[in-house]
């Protein structure tokens, strides 16, 4: 890939800027709470830190977050190797997965965002919700007791997507600024939505002018055969790319008469070298996405993916000759 330069091109860094919220604790990595947040803080001070976004935690275990991780949050303790100018890095962002209903959530969020309001305590704030809905009246009786300061993505069910119609729950979050949700991959391969399902997904959201993020799956940047978890005999199946996903959103975003079979092409690619990078741009086919483009896209519409990885994807990407 002659055209791939260094990590200073500015569509890489439009790409990748926050994008990866690390999902450790969550299949199929599923560590522990204490080897998800030792691994959290080494990527904030890795080469690449500017890649990663929030930490991803389910509510319920948010007493063990602060009991695992408190020494490695910014603030004014000290742990060996961790907190080296510490009051140069911002609190950890965090987003509360929940199972739960909303009201006992919430208080469970706001008692951990207090303690860790305190330096003595290692700076972090649970400021994103992610919870599934299934119906319109889920979304309002839940927009109706959300917090302005808390963020959230609300997870449309996979049946849904792929065997039914998400644009009823999609309209119900026009104008809340509420994301909508899209599971992208399993572990096993028939929870891999087809690429169709997941065009459709993206027109409804351009439609009803709703932002999205996307989780699981997309550990590498080209769509391709890989295996699902990391057992020796580990089902296989053909994976998302991240670059892909992004590149279908941001087109779609951008261009006002993308049809589906031209999102559909774009998730379906498998060759690498179809995707031109240059300093400022990708193309693919016909179609070329500035840098402004991507952040556009990245702002408000698709915004990040969850992944149990932060090394897959790096290091795929520095072996496509991108970093």
């Amino acid at each position: 890939m002659s055209e791939h330069k260094a990590a200073t091109m500015s569509v890489i860094k439009a790409l990748m800027d926050g994008v990866i919220d690390y999902a450790g604790l969550f299949p199929p990595s599923a560590v522990s709470m204490d080897q998800a947040v030792t691994n959290y803080a080494k990527y904030l001070r890795s080469e690449h830190a500017s890649f990663l976004g929030r930490f991803v935690c389910p509510v319920a275990r948010l007493d063990e977050l602060t009991k695992e991780g408190a020494m490695l949050m910014p603030g004014t303790h000290a742990t060996s190797g961790y907190r080296e100018n510490a009051d140069t890095i911002d609190a950890w962002r965090i987003s509360g997965v929940l199972r739960e209903d909303l009201p006992g959530a919430l208080e469970k969020i706001y008692q951990f965002n207090e303690h860790h309001d305190d330096e003595a305590n290692g700076l972090a704030m649970v400021d994103v919700i992610e919870m599934p809905v299934r119906t319109p009246d889920e979304i309002d009786e839940a927009l109706e007791v959300l917090p302005e300061m808390i963020g959230a993505a609300f997870e449309i069910p996979q049946d849904i997507v792929v065997d039914g119609d998400p644009r009823g729950l999609i309209a119900a979050l026009a104008g809340s600024g509420v994301l909508a949700k899209v599971r992208c991959g399993g572990v096993e391969p028939q929870m891999i939505p087809d690429s169709a399902s997941i065009a459709r997904f993206m027109i409804g959201c351009k439609r009803a002018d709703v932002g999205f993020k996307c989780t699981a799956g997309l550990h590498h940047p080209i769509r391709k055969e890989y295996a699902l978890t990391y057992e020796d005999d580990a089902p296989r199946g053909v994976m998302h790319g991240f670059v892909n996903m992004f590149f279908a959103g941001a087109a779609t975003r951008k261009l006002k008469n993308i049809d589906e079979a031209t999102i559909i092409a774009i998730l379906d690619e498998t060759d690498p070298e179809k995707f031109v990078f240059k300093d400022d741009s990708i193309r693919w086919d016909t179609i070329t996405i500035g840098t402004d483009d991507l952040v556009v896209a990245r702002e408000s519409f698709i915004t990040s993916f969850g992944s149990c990885s932060f090394t897959e994807p790096t290091d795929d990407l520095r072996s496509m000759g991108l970093l």
